[in-house]
């Protein structure tokens, strides 16, 4: 199953990018070089549940061990002191990548409510793409009966793509079901 995105992207997308964007070089196709999961935790100040609930969600989603990110500076409004547990974030690469994006895009997204895809908008402007999910259970390894509370999280896509327009043709090819304008 790892292997069957990676596949796709060598056999079916370098060659469409090639032709479409007339690279010369299979060095110049922009491919997906590292995807960040990341879920801020305000609550995990008060409740050291939720950070544990966290860090076990997501590493149970991505197949890896999230790292704990911490307050950078005290914020008094929030009760945030300097160095307290503020979220989780964990960087995908190689193989472990592409099985996460495969997920992604195959079981997870089409389990969203009333899905009719994913912006288009979203990219940064080199490239780059990053969504938001409004709640774990998309995901087929999370169980309903063991998740406390519904929490979301922040999926960036990190492509070398110079341009917007060669990352949005990067990732429709490999299968990112983006929305009609």
């Amino acid at each position: 199953m790892t292997k069957r995105l990676k596949n796709t992207y060598e056999e079916i997308v370098v060659p469409k990018l090639k032709e479409q964007f007339g690279y010369t070089n299979i060095h110049q196709v922009p491919k997906v070089v590292k995807i960040t999961v990341n879920r801020g935790l305000g609550e995990a100040s008060q409740n050291a549940k939720a950070l544990d609930s966290s860090l076990s969600e997501i590493a149970l989603i991505t197949g890896q061990k999230p790292v704990v990110t911490r307050a950078k500076k005290a914020i008094a409004g929030f009760k945030i002191r300097e160095g307290m547990p503020v979220g989780v974030m964990v960087t995908l690469r190689s193989k472990r990548m592409y099985a996460f994006l495969d997920r992604l895009l195959n079981l997870a997204l089409p389990r969203i409510r009333d899905f009719r895809g994913v912006s288009p908008k979203s990219f940064d402007g080199r490239g780059n793409y990053s969504l938001g999910i409004r709640e774990q259970l998309i995901f087929p390894e999370v169980d309903y009966d063991s998740i406390d509370q519904i929490r979301g999280m922040d999926i960036s896509i990190i492509t070398t793509a110079k341009t917007d327009e060669e990352g949005r043709a990067l990732l429709k090819e490999m299968g990112m079901p983006f929305r009609e304008q």
